[in-house]
């Protein structure tokens, strides 16, 4: 099965997450198919704290795949984000 889930980069107590469309069998920091987007929950005021491709996102959603209940989360926050 085909997931949207974040894959965690960045440096140590410094955590950066990339949203990204992967097999549900692969490694969580492994091989990916499509980087959506990114979220960065130690951001600084001036830099952009959640960042999501919602065309791709809204393509993998109606094709099958499984969004994961922390991007599920996430997403509901950008929408609103974006709303305001």
């Amino acid at each position: 099965m085909v997931t949207i889930r974040l894959s965690r980069g960045g440096a140590n107590k410094r955590p950066f997450y990339h949203i990204v469309v992967t097999d549900s069998r692969d490694k969580r920091d492994g091989r990916h198919i499509e980087r959506l987007g990114y979220f960065n929950p130690v951001a600084a005021a001036n830099e952009s704290k959640l960042e999501v491709n919602h065309e791709r996102l809204t393509y993998w959603l109606s094709v099958g795949a499984q969004a994961s209940p922390r991007v599920g989360q996430l997403v509901k926050q950008y929408s609103k984000q974006v709303a305001a």
